[in-house]
C-alpha cells in the first residue's frame, strides 16, 4: 500500500523509499518484486470472477499491485493506496542522491540503482524513519518520480471536497521533496461515457518524465502534456492558456485558476488526433531522446474486448518535445493484432553503433526501430524504420486473435512490462493476458544485435514463470529478478536463464 506507505514485513526493500531515494528500485526487482506482495489497504476488494472481468483496480498498469491466485479461475487483487510517505535513509535525509526523472534507469529501463543506505524498516505509527506523509486519493496506481527537488505522483480525486467542480478526476501531484508540501497539481476530468475508456477510480496512472524545467506526462484522457516545473506560481508561460477550461468537466463553467494549478505549455490529444482508442486507463512512461519524445499510444480494444476501434492507429509515436508536434509513428499495423491494449513503454539501446528504440506492442512482439536523427525539419509524418522484430510467443494464435478472449488454455500472448536493456541483450516478460488469456508466462533474453525476423535466431534463453506476469525485470550483478502474479520472486542467471 501507500497509505501511509506500509509494506509487509517479508523484508523486501521498499519501492517508494525516501525523497530522492524513491528510485532505488530494490536491487532485487523493485517494481517487479513488490507486484506480488500483499498490501494493507483501505477498501480493498476480492473475488475477481472467472474469465477475469474488469476489476475495480486495473492491475494491468504493472505497478505494485498485489495479485494472488485464488484457485484456477480468479485473482484476489488489493491495490488501493491512500497516502504517500517519505522514508529517511539510514545515514540521514540530507545525504546527496541522484534524481530519478523517469520510470526505471534512463534509456535502459532497468529497475536497479547504485544507491545505498536505505532503511530496512520503518514504522508510520511511531514515525521511525518517516520524514513526512501526504494523503492521496482512494486509489493510486502511478509510480512516484523524484526530480528537481520535487516528488511527482498520480492518483484519483475521490474523497476530496476542495476541487472547484464535483465529479471524478485524474490528479498528478507535484510535492516538495523536503516536506511534502503541494507545489501544484494537474487535475483532469475523467472521460465521460463508457467507463472502459477511463476506468472509475483509476485516476492518473502514468508516471511523468522530467527534464530541466519541463515535465512530460500522459493524462488519464490520453493527452500528452508538457508542464512547467514551477506550475502557475510564476505565471502562465503559454503558449497553451486554456488551463481553466481544460480542468473543467464538459457543460460547466470554468472558475479562476489557483497558484497551485499546473501550467500546461502544450498539449497533444492522442485520441482526437487519431493516434489511439483509449481502453481502461492511459499508461505510458515517456522516453526522451534529445529533442524527441517516444511513447506508446495506449491503443486498445472497445468494451466488448473483441474489436479494435482504431485498427490503423499507431502503437508508438514520436513528438517534438518543444512543441508537441507529431513527427513520426510506427508503420507495423499492429492494431488488428492487439489482444487487449498497448501498455508497454519504450526503451533505448545503443548496440553495434546503432541507436535503437526497443518497443513491445500489444500484439506480443518486441520491435527495434532506428532512432530518429536530430534536427529533422518539419514536414510529413515519418514512419519509423524497423530493424528487427522478435515474436515473444511464435506458436500462439496470430489471426482472429479476439476469438480467444477468455480462453485460459490457448490464446495470443501480450507484453505489459517494459523491455530492459543490458549491454547488447534485452530482457522482457510476457505471456497470456492476466484477465483474458492463457495461464502461461515467460521471462526471455534476446540478442539485440540481429536484423529482420529474430524470433528464432535472437532468442538466447527462455525461463517459464509459474503465473501471469506483467513485471519489468531487474538485472544486477549477473542476475535477473522478476515477480509473477503468483506472489513468487524468481532469480535466474542473466547469461543462461538458469535459476
Amino acid at each position: 500500500m501507500i497509505g501511509p506507505l506500509v509494506w509487509p514485513s517479508q523484508g523486501k526493500w521498499l519501492r517508494e523509499a525516501s525523497g530522492r531515494l524513491w528510485r532505488f528500485l530494490l536491487r532485487m526487482g523493485a517494481y517487479a518484486i513488490v507486484a506480488f506482495l500483499p498490501l494493507t489497504t483501505r477498501g480493498a476488494w476480492s473475488g475477481l470472477p472467472q474469465h477475469c472481468r474488469h476489476p475495480q483496480t486495473p492491475m494491468k498498469m504493472f505497478h505494485p499491485v498485489s495479485a494472488r491466485a485464488q484457485g484456477r479461475h480468479s485473482y484476489r487483487l488489493a491495490a488501493i493506496w491512500t497516502g504517500l510517505a517519505i522514508v529517511l535513509s539510514g545515514s540521514g535525509f540530507c545525504r546527496l542522491t541522484a534524481d530519478q526523472p523517469q520510470w526505471g534507469q534512463r534509456f535502459r529501463r532497468n529497475m536497479v540503482s547504485d544507491e545505498t543506505g536505505l532503511p530496512a524498516s520503518f514504522d508510520p505509527d511511531t514515525g521511525k524513519n518517516v520524514r513526512w506523509s501526504v494523503p492521496l486519493g482512494t486509489e493510486t496506481y502511478a509510480s512516484p518520480i523524484v526530480a528537481q527537488g520535487s516528488v511527482f505522483i498520480g492518483t484519483n480525486s475521490r474523497g476530496r471536497e476542495d476541487l472547484p467542480h464535483a465529479g471524478e478526476f485524474g490528479v498528478l501531484k507535484c510535492l516538495d521533496e523536503r516536506d511534502g508540501r503541494l507545489r501544484w497539481e494537474l487535475v483532469v476530468p475523467k472521460i465521460p461515457g463508457d467507463p472502459l475508456r477511463d476506468w472509475p477510480g483509476a485516476g492518473h496512472c502514468s508516471p511523468p518524465t522530467v527534464e530541466g524545467d519541463r515535465v512530460y506526462v500522459v493524462t488519464n484522457r490520453a493527452e500528452v502534456v508538457c508542464l512547467d516545473l514551477d506550475g502557475l506560481a510564476d505565471g502562465n508561460d503559454g503558449p497553451f492558456r486554456e488551463e481553466a477550461r481544460h480542468r473543467t468537466p464538459a457543460g460547466r463553467q470554468p472558475v479562476a485558476l489557483r497558484p497551485t494549478d499546473a501550467d500546461i505549455i502544450w498539449l497533444f490529444d492522442m485520441w482526437a488526433e487519431g493516434c489511439m482508442y483509449p481502453h481502461d486507463s492511459a499508461h505510458s512512461s515517456i522516453l526522451i531522446d534529445g529533442e524527441y519524445l517516444y511513447l506508446n499510444t495506449g491503443n486498445g480494444v472497445d468494451r466488448t474486448h473483441r474489436h479494435v476501434p482504431a485498427p490503423h492507429a499507431p502503437s508508438l509515436i514520436v513528438l517534438d518535445k518543444r512543441t508537441g508536434r507529431l513527427i513520426a509513428r510506427d508503420g507495423e499495423q499492429i492494431g488488428p493484432r492487439i489482444f487487449h491494449c498497448t501498455w508497454s513503454s519504450p526503451a533505448l539501446a545503443e548496440i553495434g553503433g546503432r541507436r535503437l528504440i526497443i518497443f513491445c506492442g500489444g500484439d506480443g512482439v518486441c520491435y527495434a526501430f532506428q532512432a530518429l536523427s536530430p534536427g529533422l525539419k518539419p514536414g510529413a509524418i515519418r514512419t519509423l524504420k524497423r530493424v528487427w522484430r522478435f515474436d515473444f510467443d511464435p506458436k500462439a494464435p496470430k489471426e482472429n486473435v479476439h476469438d480467444y478472449i477468455g480462453n485460459r488454455v490457448v490464446s495470443p500472448s501480450n507484453i505489459k512490462s517494459m523491455p530492459v536493456v543490458v549491454g547488447d541483450r534485452i530482457y522482457l516478460t510476457g505471456g497470456g493476458d492476466i484477465w483474458w488469456g492463457k495461464r502461461k508466462a515467460w521471462l526471455k533474453c534476446i540478442d539485440a544485435t540481429g536484423r529482420g525476423d529474430i524470433a528464432q535466431s535472437g532468442l538466447l534463453w527462455s525461463y517459464e514463470l509459474q503465473y501471469h506476469c506483467c513485471s519489468t525485470p531487474a538485472v544486477q550483478d549477473g542476475l535477473v529478478y522478476v515477480a509473477d502474479c503468483g506472489r513468487v520472486v524468481h532469480c535466474v542467471d542473466a547469461a543462461t536463464g538458469t535459476p
